[in-house]
């Protein structure tokens, strides 16, 4: 079989080589030259390729992906948009909310009638005391690098856990509430669910709190997530529920879950 040169090859197959090594928001730009540049950094073999060699996928990934393009920027943006959701950095990044009783605190697991979380890196958590206790952090998805059109059009699903435990001698009431906030700071959707209250005398087990926001209304911008409680026996010192590793991720959606197909990134701020 006689050798190809690379002067031979199709012009949209080198193309989409050289596109295969510039960066992503690169080739957003890139989109602009002109229509066959355009045609090809929209096609989604593209982006399948970058995504396997970001690691994002792998070879044997079977899960149908609405649009790959939009695929690739969720999971290179991936990861937990709230600061210091382990106490490792005291009260850092948090907004004291409410400091009833002796204020909020932070211990290291397990401490007394606790039990180890089941994650051997999360190593503290925050309590708080017998008068109510919440602290809060709002997230800025724009400073974060979710742009106006993914968050409108595609509206990827955000999903919010948290983790909390009594201690096993005293009970508790835990609280959790997340907004979706738009620019001017109005709500658009909430969970809010009931307090939990745990009796005196239980396991000290690991609970865990989790919701996903999907096809929620155009206009979210920011994030506000607040938690706490207080104990149920008004003891002194820090008796109430501990909560760690909490954390709010936005995730793709695949095909089964698709996006409108107007949704493109090339409009994305820098």
């Amino acid at each position: 079989m006689a050798l190809v040169s690379i002067n031979e090859l199709p012009e949209n197959i080198l193309l989409l080589e050289v596109f295969m090594h510039v960066p992503a928001r690169h080739l957003l730009r890139c989109r602009r030259v002109c229509s066959l540049w355009r045609d090809l950094i929209d096609v989604a073999t593209l982006w399948k390729r970058k995504c396997l060699r970001e690691g994002f996928i792998t070879e044997g990934w079977n899960e149908p992906v609405a649009d790959w393009k939009i695929f690739f920027f969720l999971c290179s943006l991936r990861r937990n948009l709230l600061r210091n959701p382990c106490a490792e950095e005291d009260m850092t990044s948090w907004q004291i909310d409410f400091n009833g009783g002796d204020q909020w605190a932070v211990e290291s697991l397990p401490e007394d009638h606790g039990i180890d979380f089941r994650d051997s890196e999360v190593r503290k958590y925050f309590v708080t005391s017998f008068d109510l206790c919440l602290k809060s952090q709002m997230v800025d998805l724009k400073a974060e690098g979710y742009w106006e059109e993914l968050l409108d059009t595609f509206r990827p699903d955000i999903v919010v856990k948290d983790w909390f435990a009594a201690r096993e001698d005293c009970g508790c009431t835990y609280r959790i509430k997340v907004h979706l906030v738009s620019a001017r700071y109005t709500a658009l959707a909430t969970f809010e669910p009931e307090p939990v209250t745990i009796e005196q005398w239980n396991d000290a087990s690991w609970r865990e709190v989790s919701h996903t926001f999907s096809d929620y209304p155009p206009g979210v911008r920011h994030i506000l997530f607040q938690h706490g409680g207080k104990d149920t026996q008004y003891w002194k010192g820090w008796y109430g529920p501990r909560v760690t590793n909490s954390s709010i991720i936005i995730s793709p959606k695949t095909a089964r879950n698709p996006a409108p197909p107007s949704a493109q990134p090339e409009m994305m701020r820098e």
